[in-house]
């Protein structure tokens, strides 16, 4: 087996250059594809939304890359609560299609439009009556549409006239603009239908998606009634300290309260406390509200753990105490549960 050569030491310009066109190229197929979007969009996405609502499924299909983009975008249509299946255009007449329903609605993906197998099958279709939506290149530079606009329900076409110019015929510009628009039909189909942040997590719990959906009540590990002291603030910080070591096991921050109202006043952390010991231990003597973090963020009992990545990702806060909607505290989430979880990095 040949030995491959050695990486070179230092980045080629020249390659660079290369790839930084290759991608600008793409960019720019995305820029004209949005310039482009009109009433044949807002049409197709009525398509989608009346297939669902009816019970339907929206079926997509296409052939070598255009088909492995109609996979990805039929995933994110089902994710966001569209019934959606990739079919095989070869496959479809082998079998498959007793998959369509008049009911159902088809996305049938060729960048030039004329792809033998895609076309044989939205003409099939098109007899049965069932709804098409096309995605082609838009043939650029050639006079009449493709034979797959010509059976199409609504046709949407990309715009794009070649690949880059990059000198290789490997699909780039034209796959990532037809997965650009899969993803815009998908989300202004799911808007259409108000589809919720909670509708999207009961289709995907698994994961770092479902993850940082999840209310943040159901992962905090330091509850109040439980394993969380609270302190009054007017106790000294010394008496403080001793209440919350004679509980044990604690998070990195004492959770303190206002006597009368019971609300959270603030929180004391070890941090805190670390600086306090080496400024003057002294002041272990003083009320513990006197030397706390007043009014710290926080998080309320509705909130989702995606808040708590937020606030710990733009304000860096270890502990964020969890209140409910009069302020009295919750629990307290401790950075340390996020990085359990892998949704943040120390």
């Amino acid at each position: 087996m040949a030995t491959p050569p050695p990486a070179p030491l230092h980045a080629d310009a020249d390659e660079l250059a290369f790839a930084q066109a290759v991608i600008r190229a793409e960019s720019g197929a995305l820029e004209t594809l949005a310039g482009r979007l009109g009433d044949s969009f807002s049409r197709a996405v009525a398509l989608l939304v009346a297939c669902a609502d009816s019970g339907g499924n929206v079926l997509v299909s296409g052939l070598g890359k255009s088909g492995l983009i109609g996979a990805k975008i039929s995933a994110t249509l089902a994710s966001l609560g569209i019934p959606s299946h990739n079919v095989h255009p070869s496959e479809a007449f082998h079998g498959d299609l007793g998959r369509f329903r008049p009911s159902d609605t088809v996305i049938c993906i060729s960048f030039s439009g004329e792809t033998d197998e895609v076309v044989n099958l939205a003409s099939v279709l098109r007899q049965d009556g069932i709804s098409i939506i096309s995605i082609t290149g838009g043939r650029i530079g050639i006079e009449g549409p493709s034979s797959l606009e010509r059976l199409a329900s609504v046709s949407l076409t990309l715009g794009v006239s070649d690949d880059g110019g990059h000198g290789y015929l490997a699909p780039t510009c034209s796959t990532t603009a037809t997965l650009a628009l899969g993803d815009a039909l998908a989300l202004a189909a799911a808007r259409r239908r108000n589809f919720t942040h909670e509708d999207f997590q009961r289709r995907h719990p698994g994961g770092s998606l479902g993850e940082l959906l999840r209310p943040i009540t159901e992962v905090l590990r330091w509850r109040v009634g439980k394993n969380l002291p609270l302190v009054h603030d007017d106790c000294t910080t010394e008496e403080a300290l001793r209440m919350a070591a004679a509980a044990g096991r604690r998070p990195g921050a004492l959770t303190l309260i206002d006597r009368q109202s019971g609300r959270l006043s603030g929180i004391f952390t070890d941090g805190d406390l670390r600086r306090l010991i080496l400024r003057d231990p002294g002041e272990l003597r003083r009320p513990v509200r006197e030397i706390m973090t007043r009014s710290p963020r926080t998080l309320t009992d509705a909130d989702k753990v995606r808040d708590a990545v937020k606030m710990f990702r733009e304000h860096r806060q270890d502990e964020i105490p969890v209140v409910d909607e009069s302020g009295r505290p919750v629990g307290i989430l401790d950075v340390q549960d996020l990085m359990a979880m892998r949704l943040v990095q120390d």
